[in-house]
């Protein structure tokens, strides 16, 4: 192993924890104040992928395909929200579940319909092509892009959340919707735009992930087990846990599955190695969880109530 190669991984590490971080703090966002339990958040994810790739298509232009990929999925959240999950609220999370369980397999035949069983190329923007020397190593400019893009997201909603009368809002009604209620503030209004912001982005995160993913059916259903891990793991409800848990989340991954390959070789025979390797390092980022919940039940960064 060089330090060019650890470097490198390391660098994969926070450009997953990144894709990881768009999608869990919309969710964290959905079931963390609004408690909505909305497991068709991969699917969001997943439609602004295959939005952004139409878009690009059409227009030839990746920064146009984006924003128009963006606002595409940001409608179809707030429709998605309007028509159907609005009504769930006060159920019961079973309620919740079996929804928006349909909601993914409705999105999943949507897609094979519309755009059919294979997989749609979407190709790296020409401005973005190249690499970048960081950290002394030449590292791809997209993924560069991947990490400032979630930095900047993370930046811009703690700044909406802490410092903006829209953030206030949002806080007090986590903590005592009816109240709130009770104060003139439309929460119906209040829960939409909550909803409407998740569901941009976890489009953003699609869009994003479209260059170095496979953009294809079903592919909203891994990443989200990935994001409710993650969740889990920072503190449900915290923008700092979903941010501090998607780096950790995103690290244990890729560093588990470059180096425990490498590291079994020295015990078994290296096809062996080959093949246990990436399966016990998919299996880490359950084990981080499992001691995090032993030793942190409310995760690592839990919200601050007070």
């Amino acid at each position: 192993m060089t330090v060019q190669l650890f470097l490198t991984q390391l660098l994969n590490g926070v450009q997953l924890g990144m894709l990881l971080f768009l999608l869990s703090a919309g969710l964290t966002l959905i079931f963390g104040i609004m408690g909505f339990l909305n497991l068709a958040h991969g699917s969001l994810y997943m439609m602004g992928a295959y939005f952004a790739a139409m878009f690009y298509d059409w227009t030839g232009s990746f920064i146009a395909g984006a924003v128009l990929g963006l606002a595409a999925t940001l409608l179809l959240g707030l429709v998605v929200e309007r028509v159907l999950l609005a009504r769930l609220y006060q159920r019961d999370h079973l309620y919740q579940v079996l929804a928006t369980l349909g909601l993914i397999f409705f999105f999943n035949e949507l897609v094979r319909i519309i755009w059919g069983q294979s997989s749609v190329f979407v190709a790296t923007p020409e401005f973005l092509s190249g690499s970048v020397n960081l950290l002394g190593i030449s590292y791809p400019a997209y993924r560069v892009a991947i990490i400032c893009v979630g930095i900047a997201v993370a930046l811009g909603i703690y700044w909406l959340i802490h410092r903006t009368r829209v953030g206030m809002l949002i806080r007090a009604g986590a903590s005592d919707a009816p109240m709130v209620g009770a104060l003139g503030v439309n929460i119906k209004l209040l829960n939409t735009l909550v909803f409407g912001l998740g569901a941009a982005l976890a489009g953003l995160a699609g869009l994003m992930s479209g260059p170095i993913l496979s953009v294809q059916p079903g592919m909203g259903e891994p990443i989200l087990i990935l994001t409710l891990v993650v969740i889990v793991t920072g503190g449900i409800g915290s923008i700092r846990g979903a941010f501090y848990g998607a780096l950790i989340v995103g690290m244990v991954d890729t560093i588990g599955r470059a180096f425990l390959p490498m590291l079994l070789q020295e015990f078994l025979e290296r096809s062996v190695a080959r093949a246990a390797g990436p399966t016990i390092a998919s299996i880490l980022i359950y084990l981080l969880m499992a001691v995090v919940l032993a030793l942190r039940p409310r995760g690592l960064f839990p919200v601050k109530h007070g």
